[in-house]
């Protein structure tokens, strides 16, 4: 098998239900032992992409490859796929050791190498001293690690996670998260994780495919994803805190005006202007993310003053929030910054961290 009849590869695949799209032409390659991210709002897709994976809903068009093999007309037990639940879906009436060593029993592996299978899954997730307990007797994080083991016991071709943290709270939802990043770094099979946390998505995937309505906006990098968005919804989307839009236009001298409700215009020429020809004549917003501002300063770059609105400080760094007009801004700064409500700032944009959007078709420029 070559490497590029290995991983998972997906063409054209749509879904509809009467008059409704769930799944637009989506079209994506995951490299074999890869982990990719599947992030977007309630209802954009998700979890529907994610079931069409593993033979549990239908799909009307396209095709899906797994490790060279095309699969979207097997049966879920024929694909050769693990899930990963949100509601961890185990057996209440069976021990942690039975319901790890399940799907292994209907597979009809003989019962000494089944129970080792099971030992050796549960060193891995650190469950030796649970395994006679059933699961009303675990945690929310336990029980978690429970269904991850019966899916790793079968060491299936591909992963798939359908918020699996969801359901945790925030503390138990970080060690989770770091304990799934090392379980795949150590077992390096291939997997698809579906999340709509921003933080999830950044932290655990290779790639991130962001999602709205049930089309594919942006495939990349996490890096790619948040620092060159390909549209204004992916920018906002992988933003926290919120991302400061402002409404401008590109005058045929070179110089941006910023025309800001109740504080009248802004003028600013930048030193350099990539495609400037495609910024004429259209109605812009000009964005960028709270860290990108620093107070101060005479460096070069887009210099704004407002008054502090609220500051809310996070222990590492702070979020300030200024109002400027009707505009609010956002300023992720270090620390716990000497400023109060009403206290006046002048805050520095540099010109690489700026973003420039269509305000109407929302593409990025």
């Amino acid at each position: 098998m070559s490497e590029e009849d290995t991983g998972l590869r997906i063409t054209g695949l749509t879904r509809r239900v009467g008059a409704q799209t769930i799944l637009d032409d989506i079209t994506l390659q995951l490299d074999a032992g890869e982990m990719l991210i599947l992030v977007g709002p309630s209802g954009c897709g998700k979890s529907s992409l994610l079931n069409a994976i593993a033979g549990l809903q239908p799909h009307c068009s396209g095709e899906i490859w797994l490790d060279g093999r095309r699969i979207e007309a097997l049966s879920p037990r024929e694909r050769d796929i693990a899930m990963v639940f949100q509601n961890y879906a185990l057996y209440p009436h069976m021990t942690v050791a039975e319901n790890i060593g399940f799907g292994l029993e209907m597979q009809g592996w003989p019962r000494a190498k089944r129970e080792a299978r099971v030992q050796e899954v549960a060193r891995m997730l650190q469950l030796q001293a649970l395994l006679d307990r059933r699961p009303a007797q675990l945690s929310g994080g336990q029980r978690q690690r429970v269904a991850m083991g019966r899916a790793l016991a079968r060491q299936p071709r591909l992963f798939l996670f359908d918020e699996p943290l969801s359901n945790l709270d925030a503390q138990l939802r970080a060690e989770m998260r770091s304990e799934i990043k090392l379980l795949h770094q150590r077992v390096g099979r291939s997997a698809v994780y579906v999340t709509h946390d921003q933080t999830e998505a950044m932290t655990l995937g290779q790639r991130i495919a962001v999602l709205k309505a049930g089309r594919l906006q942006q495939l990349g990098t996490p890096q790619q994803v948040y620092q060159q968005p390909a549209n204004l919804f992916v920018a906002q989307f992988l933003a926290s805190p919120a991302m400061t839009l402002l409404p401008a236009r590109l005058e045929p001298e070179g110089e941006f005006t910023l025309t800001l409700q109740g504080a009248g215009a802004v003028s600013w020429r930048p030193q350099a202007l990539a495609r400037r020809e495609r910024l004429l004549g259209r109605p812009l917003l000009l964005g960028w993310r709270a860290e990108a501002l620093s107070a101060g300063g005479d460096a070069p770059g887009l210099s704004l003053c407002a008054p502090v609105l609220l500051i809310e400080p996070t222990g590492v760094d702070s979020l300030v929030q200024l109002q400027l007009g009707d505009h609010r801004l956002h300023w992720r700064c270090a620390g716990w910054p000497p400023l109060q409500a009403g206290d006046a700032v002048t805050l520095r944009l540099p010109e690489a961290a700026l973003l420039v959007f269509d305000a109407e078709t929302g593409e990025r420029l």
